[in-house]
């Protein structure tokens, strides 16, 4: 089939509520239904909805049919629920983000200095050094004649107005306006793969393991933070499997695959979390949440790599 024109309409939120109820959605409070059409949007909620309507097996005859006994609170219980777990998943993040960005930097340091990020040399080759420079600099907000940063961080403005050499502060200032995302890319094209290894140890991965894992972090990461659904999704860029715990990470497609990768991960950096507990309360706050779909099996809790 080609490709058409869009030509469907817009609509109200009144028209969107009406359409729902002529899918068979249960409904009863139009009041509470319009409210969150009007500050969530039909569209972010639509995908939500989807598991419960009939599936059809042409998906150009689908017309979204509600199955029999769906209710909006059950919609609504589902994109809370995502929610809630996008912001557990952002506090593990958090705390690996900082355990990654020190690491790097006090391994490296150690190593070859506090500025050794400006030695293209300690790159590989295919590494686009330039273009990071580039980035680094719009990061730092030098001013016009490369001196002071526009920003207002106290520690950059000092290390600008105290000291004329080098042109960039030490890495552990650097490392502070840097995401996940640069130190992943930076993290995979260190070289030798002795100085990747060496950092790595302190995660008792192997350099290739946790290069990935960087990777995929960043991805669910970048997830978490444009509020994008994750409770079920099949995960495009998945850890590699680490063969010590191939049992909780194969399929690694899953939710279930990130969670366990987190939860390997804080073990290291803070073996006093409680994350894997917060996590199973969330689920049992909303019993009706198929956990299957997250590649979660019944009473995974209890398992001794959780507990």
């Amino acid at each position: 089939m080609g490709k058409v024109p869009y030509t469907k309409p817009s609509c109200t939120v009144e028209e969107h509520l009406e359409l729902l109820v002529k899918r068979g959605l249960g409904v009863s409070s139009p009041a509470i239904v319009i409210h969150f059409l009007k500050f969530v949007g039909y569209y972010r909620l639509s995908g939500y909805a989807l598991p419960f309507q009939v599936k059809e097996e042409i998906l150009s005859a689908s017309k979204h049919t509600f199955k029999p006994g769906i209710t909006f609170e059950m919609i609504l219980d589902l994109y809370v629920f995502d929610r809630e777990l996008r912001l557990i998943v952002m506090d593990a993040v958090e705390r690996i983000e900082i355990a990654v960005r020190a690491c790097i930097s006090n391994t490296m340091c150690q190593l070859y200095g506090p500025h050794w990020f400006m030695d293209k040399t300690r790159f590989h080759p295919r590494f686009h050094y330039d273009e990071f420079i580039t980035e680094l600099e719009k990061e730092l907000k030098l001013d016009e004649h490369g001196e002071l940063p526009t920003t207002k961080d106290v520690f950059l403005r000092h290390y600008y107005e105290k000291y004329n050499h080098p042109k960039y502060p030490p890495c552990w200032m650097v490392s502070e306006i840097l995401t996940i995302g640069k130190w992943s890319i930076l993290y995979k094209n260190i070289r030798p793969t002795q100085d990747q290894a060496a950092i790595a140890d302190h995660f008792h991965l192997h350099y290739k393991i946790f290069a990935s894992w960087l990777h995929s972090i960043t991805y669910i990461r970048n997830l978490c933070a444009h509020h994008s659904r994750i409770w079920n999704r099949w995960f495009a860029i998945p850890p590699r499997i680490m063969d010590a715990y191939k049992e909780h990470m194969e399929p690694n497609h899953t939710f279930y695959a990130q969670a366990s990768m987190l939860h390997i991960l804080l073990r290291t950096i803070a073996p006093e979390s409680h994350w894997p507990k917060r996590l199973h309360a969330l689920m049992e706050k909303h019993p009706t949440i198929p956990i299957a779909s997250m590649g979660f099996k019944e009473n995974w809790h209890t398992d001794s790599f959780w507990v």
